[in-house]
């Protein structure tokens, strides 16, 4: 695994995540707009503001791992689970790149 490559890819990732993060609760928060004076069109602002506002807590746990990930690439730990200490497989990091992880061990931690 060449490090310096997931590195830009996690901090790539990572700046995308911010903004969507910020995005997101900048148009929940109705920092740029006013509510609607309409009835039933704050209904529809409402539902949209708690789809944003999902948006922004998935983004929010994603940059969470990412950093973590970027930590662990610091610390020489990345690509090692933390629950047994074998290697983490690359295709489970290219397909989940803040994992902390091993298969077996994810596996185990879903069956409690």
């Amino acid at each position: 695994m060449n490090m310096n490559v997931i590195k830009d890819r996690l901090t790539t990732r990572l700046a995308e995540l911010e903004t969507r993060a910020e995005r997101a609760e900048r148009h929940a928060t109705h920092r740029d707009e006013a509510v609607s004076a309409d009835f039933a069109e704050q209904a529809t602002e409402r539902e949209n503001d708690d789809v944003l506002h999902t948006i922004s807590q998935e983004a929010k746990a994603e940059i969470i791992q990412l950093r973590h990930a970027l930590d662990q690439i610091e610390t020489g730990s990345y690509g090692i689970c933390e629950m047994c200490g074998a290697d983490i497989t690359p295709a489970r990091l290219e397909a989940l790149p803040g994992t902390t992880l091993c298969i077996k061990c994810a596996d185990k931690r879903e069956q409690v």
